[in-house]
């Protein structure tokens, strides 16, 4: 798990932000997810945020 997300993880749990908990959830299965696929020639997909 990437620090920056780590850090936002232990922020939201320490203020109890269940919206900020639930959204950094999904960013990590996402994250996640784009990095175990792979494409059609075996290299990893490039991760874009916008």
């Amino acid at each position: 798990m990437p620090q920056w997300l780590c850090n936002q993880m232990m922020r939201a749990f320490q203020k109890k932000d269940l919206r900020q908990i639930k959204l950094l959830n999904e960013c990590w299965y996402f994250y996640r997810s784009k990095q175990t696929t792979k494409n059609e020639d075996g290299s990893r997909p490039e991760i874009t945020l916008h």
